[in-house]
């Protein structure tokens, strides 16, 4: 498993400078205008898009037919795909706090407090748990039709868990919840459990289209 994880984060190595160049040119253009928050989430759910380039690299080296005749099982092909998910969000979170911290402290968008400093580390967190949410429904629209089409399709997987969400949000309207910060903060509380389950669904539906593949 170790040298799967590793494998990837060897190969998208090719993509730090380009991803970093349009994380610099994000943070030029959101921290100004939507702040720090906005720009952690959005550097978490960029990375996390990074896990369809490692499936691209395993078709032009025809990787995964090699690995089958080694001592790995589909079952360790699909998990590793999901840790090196995680570890793509918690880059890209990291990344977001760390340079939206430094330029809101530049711009003088923020100060650095108790609470300020807790509340930034909150985003931080929910920003990772929301890019894996999204990054892992890609992961078995590409086992399922591969990479290329699986970039076309990525738009799906950010659709789908937004639905998801506007529809909780309609039912909680419908009900007459008011949504209070209180109540939001709450659900973000619950957002560990929700993506840990939406996680080992996605894993189970990744795993059986892959055994059901030949190679």
């Amino acid at each position: 498993m170790k040298s799967l994880i590793l494998k990837d984060l060897y190969n998208i190595g090719h993509n730090v400078k380009s991803m970093l160049f349009i994380l610099v040119v994000f943070a030029v253009a959101l921290i100004p205008t939507s702040g720090v928050a906005g720009y952690i989430f959005v550097c978490a759910i960029l990375c996390s898009m990074m896990i369809v380039t490692t499936f691209s690299f395993d078709d032009n080296s025809k990787w995964t037919r090699y690995a089958m005749i080694m001592p790995v099982s589909k079952k360790d092909l699909v998990a590793g795909k999901f840790i090196v998910l995680a570890i793509f969000c918690l880059v890209g979170s990291l990344f977001g706090l760390v340079v939206g911290s430094i330029a809101g402290l530049t711009i003088k968008s923020i100060s650095f407090d108790l609470a300020r400093i807790g509340e930034l580390l909150f985003l931080a967190l929910t920003a990772w748990i929301v890019s894996i949410i999204y990054g892992s429904m890609s992961i078995p629209l590409v086992f399922k039709f591969g990479a290329e089409k699986g970039r076309v399709l990525l738009l799906v997987s950010f659709l789908i868990p937004a639905a998801i969400c506007f529809g909780i949000y309609q039912l909680l309207v419908i009900l007459g919840v008011a949504i209070t910060d209180q109540l939001i903060f709450i659900l973000l509380c619950c957002t560990p459990i929700v993506a840990f389950i939406w996680c080992y669904v996605m894993y189970q539906i990744s795993y059986q289209i892959f055994a059901k593949q030949e190679l």
